[in-house]
């Protein structure tokens, strides 16, 4: 069973720099698998977007399956996402090899997401992994893979700090997670506002 003890019932996000919005993420209480059911809304760009999703996620913390639903300008979209724990992914019932090998999910929406790889890989400080991801847009909920990077810097008082890079953005910062290792702080997306 996943380890879901240190979680709070909720957590919630303010977005802002790369966009302004919200975000609120919900723990239901399950038997076995964790399930994460959660909202965000924000602007970029100029342009709105709001996403829904629940993500099941299994006892070693490997992104399972999603539904998630998205509406912007563009249109409402749905796509559901289904992986087999070791790497194989089908989208709407097709398989994806472009995901191969990813065993995490991360929405370009959620800060929440960001926990994932973090728990499952549970590293000490100084160690560094590889964490490719099955990447879903904000926008139209376009899946493609991400290529992402962890390592685990020296901690602060009850926090856990690591370098995050993801080099297909040209992107990297500090990410901070509290005791329940969820991030408190992502520079440039979010700051953790409740739960």
């Amino acid at each position: 069973m996943a380890d879901i003890s240190h979680l709070p019932p909720f957590a919630a996000w303010r977005h802002h720099g790369a966009r302004e919005g919200f975000e609120v993420a919900f723990f239901p209480q399950r038997a076995r698998n964790l399930r994460v059911e959660g909202h965000t809304a924000a602007v970029e760009r100029g342009e709105a977007f709001a996403v829904r999703y629940a993500i099941e996620l299994d006892e070693a913390w490997h992104s399972r399956s999603a539904q998630i639903s998205g509406q912007a300008r563009g249109g409402a979209r749905n796509v559901t996402i289904e992986g087999d724990g070791r790497g194989t992914w089908l989208i709407e019932g097709r398989t994806a090899p472009e995901l191969d090998g990813c065993l995490d999910l991360d929405l370009e929406s959620s800060s929440l997401t960001n926990a994932f790889p973090v728990r499952r890989l549970g590293l000490l400080p100084g160690e560094r992994a590889s964490a490719p991801a099955a990447y879903v847009r904000a926008f139209d909920l376009d899946v493609q893979r991400l290529e992402q990077h962890y390592l685990r810097i020296d901690d602060g008082a009850g926090d856990q700090r690591y370098e995050y890079s993801a080099p297909a953005f040209d992107f990297s910062c500090e990410l901070v997670y509290d005791e329940a290792l969820l991030v408190r702080e992502y520079p440039g997306i979010a700051t953790r506002v409740g739960g």
